[in-house]
């Protein structure tokens, strides 16, 4: 007689990107075990990948490649919740007495954090809009590959995040044009222009709370906890 096989239960979570209501199941044992070795592991971009992996085996009938990173930082935040505990406990080291600090995160607590001034649009002149998408899982893991202090990696991103250009008679999509072709607009937009793709990144929305502690001499501290990070403290 073979071992049973455990149901799991589905719960139902609205993406913060769109609010489209998405199906999970918890995770199991096996998704643990890639969580665990991904927490082990020195090679980059370990984390992104046993989390594109856990969400993908868990998530039903959508495209893991149509979601923005922090969509998928949530998603795996709501996987932790009810799969093991909406409580982490976890332990920091103080960076200035060095000494050991118990905190304690509620899941629940972790937020979208959006900029009111955050914008996908950027005006090149009057007669093209360029616009922008948010990185997805795939791009930010080519991107851990790349050494961090390569001058290249932050106009890799914006390559990788450049959606269409538009006009008020044509719409141009970049994946229809060759690197070299992406190469040469790039190469050829205004500083000015530069500047606004830079802050729709710095304003993109992002998983973000605040632990506030002392430390043992009495001085108040705010650990940040961002994105990933969330699950892999």
């Amino acid at each position: 007689m073979p071992l049973p096989k455990i149901d799991l239960p589905l719960f139902e979570v609205s993406l913060p990107s769109t609010g489209e209501k998405v199906m999970l199941r918890p995770y199991t044992v096996k998704e643990e075990k890639i969580l665990l070795v991904a927490q082990e592991s020195d090679e980059s971009g370990s984390e992104l990948i046993a989390t594109k992996q856990v969400v993908g085996n868990c998530l039903f009938e959508k495209n893991l490649d149509d979601l923005p990173l922090f969509d998928m930082e949530f998603l795996m935040l709501q996987l932790r919740a009810r799969s093991v505990d909406n409580k982490m406990e976890f332990r920091i080291t103080d960076p200035d007495t060095e000494e050991l600090i118990d905190l304690e995160l509620q899941i629940d607590d972790v937020k979208l954090t959006e900029d009111p001034k955050h914008t996908k649009e950027i005006k090149l002149n009057d007669d093209y809009t360029l616009f922008l998408k948010y990185p997805s899982m795939d791009t930010m893991i080519v991107i851990a590959d790349m050494q961090a202090d390569d001058p290249m990696v932050p106009y890799n991103i914006m390559v990788n995040c450049l959606d269409y250009i538009a006009s008020e008679d044509e719409i141009e999509h970049f994946k229809d044009y060759t690197d070299e072709e992406i190469t040469t607009f790039m190469d050829g937009i205004p500083t000015r222009d530069l500047k606004k793709i830079t802050d729709f990144f710095e304003t993109s929305p992002k998983l973000r709370h605040e632990i506030k502690y002392k430390n043992n001499t009495g001085k108040e501290r705010t650990f940040v906890i961002e994105g990933n990070r969330s699950f892999f403290i």
